[in-house]
């Protein structure tokens, strides 16, 4: 009994590829359109972003002649999370906000910094993504300003090395257009696939000899050509 569920389900698995692979181009069709939709938002809708990333390397205040041992490496990175609270401080965001005279919170201006952490270093990245890309230059280096400036105030560290300052970007770093293309077309041929499986799932109707005598339980006799196909 298992034997023939068994075969029946792979009959119907490989019914159901047929029906797929016969509506390959309605699928390829429709992945295209979504990844001509994904090109489209890309190049047409969203704004273009910019990012400046600027660099800075903190000293440990209690690291004797700034000499750097494996365990002050270690005790650095800890403190480096403590940086980045920090530089996303109120206090920090607000003095660029009066800086740079701009005309929104700090709340948004947060949204456009992205602060990491080379991992076992002391050396913290700054990035500020903005429309503009001279923009996106003049905040990330007033952002380092104003942090140092406030990291030297709480941890009173004096030791804080500019790495690299922001850079100009010359190239948006936003929107990839490859990938919204890449998930437009795999998103398009997802659903279209699913609606495809589902459409057969629920289609009940007897196409083939076959489905005749499995559904009524009797064995076929012949076959009534279609007239207007002779």
């Amino acid at each position: 009994m298992n034997k023939i569920a068994n075969t029946e389900v792979e009959i119907n698995i490989f019914n159901l590829l047929k029906k797929l692979w016969k509506k390959k181009f309605l699928i390829t069709f429709v992945a295209i359109a979504f990844a001509t939709a994904g090109l489209f938002y890309s190049l047409f809708i969203v704004t273009p972003q910019y990012t400046s990333s600027t660099r800075i390397y903190v000293i440990n205040p209690n690291t004797p002649n700034n000499s750097i041992t494996a365990q002050d490496l270690q005790a650095g990175s800890f403190l480096a999370n403590d940086y980045k609270e920090i530089i996303t401080s109120t206090d920090v965001l607000e003095k660029v906000i009066s800086s740079e005279k701009l005309n929104y919170p700090s709340s948004q201006l947060l949204q456009k910094i992205t602060i990491s952490i080379l991992k076992d270093t002391r050396v913290i990245s700054i990035s500020v993504e903005d429309a503009n890309p001279k923009m996106s230059q003049k905040l990330a280096n007033s952002v380092r300003e104003a942090a140092v400036s406030k990291i030297k105030a709480v941890t009173q560290v004096e030791d804080i090395t500019t790495l690299e300052k922001g850079n100009l970007p010359k190239a948006p770093s936003s929107p990839n257009i490859k990938k919204n293309v890449l998930i437009g077309f795999i998103v398009g041929a997802g659903l279209s696939t699913i609606v495809l499986v589902i459409m057969g799932i629920l289609d009940d109707r007897v196409n083939t000899e076959e489905d005749i005598e499995k559904v009524l339980g009797l064995t076929s006799l012949g076959i009534v050509p279609d007239l207007n196909k002779l």
